[in-house]
């Protein structure tokens, strides 16, 4: 029987997950309100505070989600984490690209509520600073000619901003990964300062 409850609590907290993303997607997340999601999900308000404190508290766990799913295409075959090889850089804008087209929604809420909350806005950094200073890495390993750490930074911006309004996709993301290939110095880029 509690297998059971606890499989029925899973299912509910998946539901209001993919509720919360739906409504964030037609009216915004700093819009959306607890009864919005609830409604969505068909359950009742009360079902919600069984899983999640706050909304905030359910961004986070979106969040968590999109860190566990980039830590599987991480470990996908094709992945190379030497950025001297263009096809690695590209493999990264590919799939960062894919990523932020699949989730603009609840990457986009997480943009607005670090714009109205310092505290979820520092939560939210040290929950993706891994997977940037892993980014960092990877592009170190081309001996960059800036600091590593700040490119991964570059690199996840201009992706994200590319990916929401470019609709030709293979040209877009070829054209970038030239740029962040050759931006980073592991390129055919002469003269580059050191």
């Amino acid at each position: 029987m509690a297998g059971v409850r606890k499989q029925q609590a899973a299912q509910t907290e998946a539901e209001l997950k993919a509720a919360a993303v739906r409504v964030f997607e037609r009216i915004g997340y700093l819009n959306a309100k607890i009864t919005d999601i609830t409604a969505e999900a068909g359950r009742a308000t009360g079902s919600f505070y069984k899983h999640f404190a706050s909304k905030e508290q359910l961004l986070e766990a979106l969040l968590v989600d999109l860190l566990a799913e980039g830590d599987e295409s991480a470990a996908a075959e094709g992945h190379s984490d030497d950025f001297r090889d263009r096809a690695a850089v590209r493999y990264h804008v590919a799939a960062y690209w894919d990523f932020y087209r699949r989730h603009r929604a609840v990457v986009e809420a997480l943009r607005q509520a670090a714009i109205v909350d310092e505290g979820f806005a520092e939560r939210s950094r040290q929950m993706m600073e891994p997977d940037l200073a892993h980014l960092a890495e990877h592009i170190a390993k081309a001996d960059p000619a800036g600091d590593p750490y700040v490119l991964a930074s570059i690199f996840a911006t201009l992706v994200s901003g590319l990916a929401e309004p470019w609709a030709a996709d293979d040209d877009a993301v070829e054209t970038l990964t030239t740029f962040i290939h050759n931006g980073i110095g592991a390129g055919p880029v002469q003269d580059r300062p050191r």
